[in-house]
């Protein structure tokens, strides 16, 4: 525990790092002040320096993940003619899932307060699903233009379908984290066609 009056280094990433471990062992309903703070090794009243309530501290802890999310994802049109589309695609859509997506996002669900917030976050411009879902419509692209992706894909439309089944295994799937690079590699072989390599069966 840290001793009162001391200044805890990068203590929100602290508090946010210790809500994820709690979330993913004991779900939302473990999710309180007073896990979050002892499992941070914190004094109790610390979460409530630096956030207005949980909820707030909660929708915090999601925007900031996605902008991690997003931020990781945002080169990725730059990797075109590069290594494999799929497998760069797979890459960027197991991004937005994360290790520990699939706990926060039931902590998304179960508390309104959360939801609104950072709905309206979203909506202000902060990054969320919709900066990923761009990031691989524009990659798409860009492979289209060097021949690696089918000419008559519709881009924007694969994007929307990938980052768009991604957010329903956040949201509902039942899959564990191991099982996530499968069905995500099975998906993007599924939606996207490359040309065949000559000499290569069709």
């Amino acid at each position: 525990m840290s001793p009162r009056g001391v200044a805890i280094p990068d203590v929100r990433e602290r508090l946010f790092a210790a809500a994820e471990r709690v979330l993913a062992r004991e779900g939302a309903a473990g999710l309180t002040n007073r896990a979050v703070t002892e499992e941070a090794g914190c004094a109790k009243g610390l979460l409530y320096n630096h956030f207005t309530d949980l909820d707030d501290f909660v929708a915090q802890l999601v925007l900031d993940r996605f902008e991690q999310i997003a931020a990781e994802v945002r080169p990725l049109p730059e990797q075109a003619g590069w290594g494999d589309v799929r497998e760069n695609l797979t890459a960027a859509a197991l991004a937005l899932l994360g290790a520990n997506g699939p706990a926060i996002a039931v902590a998304v669900l179960s508390r309104h307060g959360v939801t609104e917030q950072v709905r309206r976050a979203w909506a202000g411009g902060a990054p969320g699903p919709g900066a990923v879902e761009d990031a691989m419509a524009r990659y798409l692209e860009a492979e289209q233009r060097l021949g690696r992706v089918a000419a008559d894909a519709d881009c924007a439309m694969l994007a929307l379908a990938l980052a768009g089944t991604v957010h329903h295994l956040l949201m509902h799937g039942s899959a564990q984290p191991a099982d996530n690079h499968q069905l995500i590699s099975r998906l993007v072989a599924a939606l996207v066609m490359t040309p065949s390599r000559p000499g290569s069966p069709a």
